[in-house]
């Protein structure tokens, strides 16, 4: 039996960027963390892990050495902290004997030809596809299809990394020659390209919380994007109604979504698109949502999926009584606002009065500048290349829209830019 002098320990694989708030969800529930990477060192294209928050970093190794290594802190569970993680947890779970998804359809957990076709398998609804390592090859089987646009995307990336939105042969040859010999965010190759049918209707961000195929919707978040050239430019989002016929149309078909990928466990983070036909998954990853901000969610859905997965593992039968099988709550109107740029140039310095402006605002609930002096800015195209976001919420919808027009009055004024001819504004 586990002394009582020493917490339950909870293992964590490539926690960055938003991974970084299931550290202080478990420390709630008295439970330690130990840190995993899945690569020998770091990844520098997110936010790093706070590895203070930790109790024992262990290095990267073979997943039997890992395992074994781990096994000295008798873990209740191994979680992906980010998408990298995700196969990595899938097996050490499974070789430590722990509650988790499996390695059986781990591939399509990561892979996003494998995670469409996974669910064709089990007649959940779904785009068409095709893979491949040649542009040409790509670009015939569009037009064969006849059907435009199409979706030209990598294998495994994220954050609209490389997707463009075609609507002929050549911009598809375009697109897929941009991203063949790259590299993604998360530092793999790209040697294939996915090319999907377009789903045509409103995008929405959803949110879960598994527990033994129990669940939680966290949150729905419609999606407002803008089009630029074969990139849509995420602008905000805004919450769905939880009672909506949409949002239980989307509930719905996650469950049909997450059973079809062997998702049992764990928190996820989907996108789908609300097609005439009904939802279809854009895609999924088996970790926590990039948005996660704990305070805000709580105060604009009264929970947040940090909180609840670390109560989905320490503590399971008070998440199947107060969270499997029921939704969020729409407690404020609210949204995520992504900013976009036209500019281009190395950023000189920050603009701290028009940074005070923003975060003065009455519906601002954290502003996050993007961009530090010395980075360079260019136009934006994906998630990635936004130079900053605002989580905002208000009780008035009318004065949300107030604060978001006037930050975009001041988006291109937070950046002092220099370039080669001089500066930018």
């Amino acid at each position: 039996m586990r002394s009582q002098q020493v917490p339950p320990t909870a293992v964590l694989v490539d926690a960055y960027t938003s991974g970084n708030h299931l550290p202080p969800a478990f420390a709630k529930l008295g439970v330690d963390v130990v840190h995993v990477q899945s690569t020998p060192e770091l990844m520098t294209s997110m936010r790093p892990p706070d590895l203070s928050a930790y109790r024992e970093a262990v290095p990267h190794g073979t997943p039997a050495q890992t395992a074994a290594r781990l096994a000295e802190f008798a873990p209740i569970c191994v979680i992906a902290g980010q998408e990298p993680g995700v196969p990595l947890a899938d097996d050490l779970s499974e070789r430590l004997g722990l509650p988790g998804n499996g390695t059986g359809l781990s591939t399509a957990r990561r892979d996003k030809y494998e995670m469409i076709e996974a669910l064709r398998r089990a007649g959940v609804r779904c785009a068409d596809q095709l893979k491949s390592g040649s542009s040409d090859t790509l670009a015939a089987w569009a037009e064969e299809r006849g059907r435009y646009p199409v979706v030209v995307k990598p294998l495994s990336s994220a954050a609209t990394d490389g997707v463009a939105i075609c609507r002929n042969a050549e911009e598809v040859r375009k697109a897929a020659d941009a991203i063949l010999g790259t590299v993604n965010i998360f530092g793999e190759h790209n040697d294939e390209v996915l090319l999907q049918s377009f789903l045509d209707g409103e995008e929405y961000m959803v949110d879960f919380v598994s527990y033994a195929g129990e669940r939680y919707a966290c949150g729905i978040w419609q999606y407002h994007k803008r089009l630029k050239g074969t990139h849509r430019i995420y602008h905000r989002d805004s919450i769905t109604p939880p009672d909506s016929g949409t949002a239980r149309e989307i509930i719905a078909y996650m469950h049909e979504a997450l059973d079809a990928l062997g998702i049992q466990y764990g928190p996820t983070h989907a996108e789908v698109i609300v097609t005439a036909e009904g939802p279809a998954l854009v895609e999924v990853g088996a970790r926590p949502s990039g948005g996660l901000l704990p305070d805000f969610h709580d105060r604009c859905l009264g929970a947040n999926q940090g909180d609840v997965t670390a109560l989905a593992y320490a503590r399971p039968r008070e998440f199947a009584e107060h969270y499997a099988s029921r939704t969020y709550r729409k407690v404020t109107e609210a949204t995520l606002m992504f900013l976009d740029t036209e500019l281009d140039g190395v950023v000189e310095s920050i603009d701290e009065d028009v940074v005070a402006e923003i975060e003065a605002l009455e519906s601002v609930h954290t502003f996050v500048p993007k961009l530090a002096p010395g980075k360079r800015m260019r136009p934006t195209v994906d998630l990635y290349t936004a130079t900053g976001s605002v989580h905002m919420c208000n009780r008035s919808a009318d004065g949300l829209g107030r604060d978001a027009a006037r930050i975009q009055q001041l988006k291109d004024r937070i950046y002092r830019l220099r370039d080669d001819t001089g500066w930018a504004a």
